[in-house]
């Protein structure tokens, strides 16, 4: 079978459900532990990775791992539905990240600092930064669609999902040095559009629709 690559060495990759079956109610008490925040995951990552192979929880956690990894490709490549939401999700992340790498162009992107701490920093102010430009980019196109509602227009749900916020043609990276907007007080941020998104079906959109969506 042409699929069988995914799945790995053949020989090596049979669940032991065996283990699982005996390891079941430890499993149990760690997942219940972890959604009770008695643990935290990196702490149960931890104490899991102590003697790794000789710990039976370890080795039933990744069997229960090689599970899931098996069932979540045969529903990619079974479910078109499953494909377009992934295909979205993907291109909604790469056009993030895209729009994150564009924000932060000094020394071209690059983080100079080989210190974690200010490394960390970097990355964090960009993130920041970007989300920042973004719901600037919302806000604008928002007034914009309020602005054609009262001048008749009508706006379906399906025409603003193909409006991404990531755009930059109206943004000037270098900023602009002046100071006699300073005491401006902006206007109050308004979310409300009238605009009936209950009628926005998944179903009722194309891949290339779910692939632009934002």
């Amino acid at each position: 079978m042409y699929i069988d690559v995914l799945f790995g060495e053949v020989g090596k990759n049979v669940i032991d459900r065996d283990l699982i079956e005996s390891q079941f109610r430890h499993l149990m008490k760690v997942a219940v532990s972890v959604r009770e925040g008695a643990i935290s995951s990196s702490t149960l990552l931890k104490r899991l990775r102590s003697g790794s192979e000789k710990n039976a929880t370890y080795a039933a956690f990744r069997e229960v791992g090689c599970v899931i990894r098996t069932v979540q490709p045969l529903r990619y490549l079974c479910d078109p539905a499953v494909r377009r939401r992934v295909t979205a999700a993907t291109n909604k992340a790469e056009a993030f990240n895209g729009f994150s790498q564009w924000i932060g162009f000094g020394n071209r992107g690059v983080i100079a600092d080989s210190d974690p701490v200010e490394q960390e920093k970097a990355m964090k102010l960009n993130a920041l930064l970007t989300n920042s430009v973004i719901l600037h980019n919302a806000l604008d196109i928002a007034e914009i669609i309020r602005q054609l509602l009262e001048e008749g227009w009508e706006i379906e749900p399906e025409d603003l999902v193909r409006i991404p916020p990531y755009l930059t043609e109206h943004i000037n990276r270098f900023g602009e040095h002046s100071t006699h907007e300073l005491g401006v007080q902006p206007d109050a941020y308004d979310p409300k559009l009238d605009v009936d998104f209950t009628q926005l079906r998944e179903q009722d959109l194309t891949a290339a629709d779910l692939s632009q969506a934002a």
